[in-house]
């Protein structure tokens, strides 16, 4: 069998180790293709060390706090690492903090963060893996995390 491999990039990041099958949910919460014009490769349910595996690999791009922090939620074992010049010069694995503010919505159309009040929306992280993320406010759930990152 011949194996096709996913060029280099220059500089970017490359988000290693999503959890299988999500890395179009890492697409769509960094609004890509609308965010970039660079090329982005990806890669899914590839065989790894560990087992099947997502890859996104992102040219001239790297990731603020507050993307990380939506990644973790939907794949809490990713890597990032930060490419310069072909070389891989920071590598990192994600890391869910224990509160999540303004980057999820409550799924409680009821609760005071969705109303047009001026709260920003705030969750506790109840588990790491896999993710669940509990409302400050009215104590819900949300079914889907994924689904509830904005």
């Amino acid at each position: 069998m011949k194996e096709v491999k996913v060029t280099p990039i220059k500089d970017g990041t490359v988000i290693d180790h999503i959890t299988p099958g999500n890395a179009v949910k890492v697409l769509h919460i960094l609004k890509i293709p609308e965010s970039t014009t660079a090329v982005v490769s990806v890669a899914i349910n590839v065989t790894g060390k560990k087992g099947k595996k997502d890859i996104v690999k992102i040219e001239n791009r790297e990731l603020d706090p507050r993307e990380l922090d939506k990644i973790a939620l939907i794949a809490p074992k990713a890597t990032i690492n930060i490419i310069r010049d072909y070389e891989v010069v920071k590598k990192h694995k994600v890391e869910l903090p224990t509160e999540v503010i303004g980057i999820a919505k409550c799924s409680n159309p009821t609760c005071i963060s969705n109303a047009r009040e001026p709260v920003q929306s705030r969750f506790h992280v109840v588990c790491r893996d896999p993710p669940r993320i509990r409302c400050y406010y009215c104590e819900r759930e949300p079914e889907d995390v994924a689904d509830r990152i904005v």
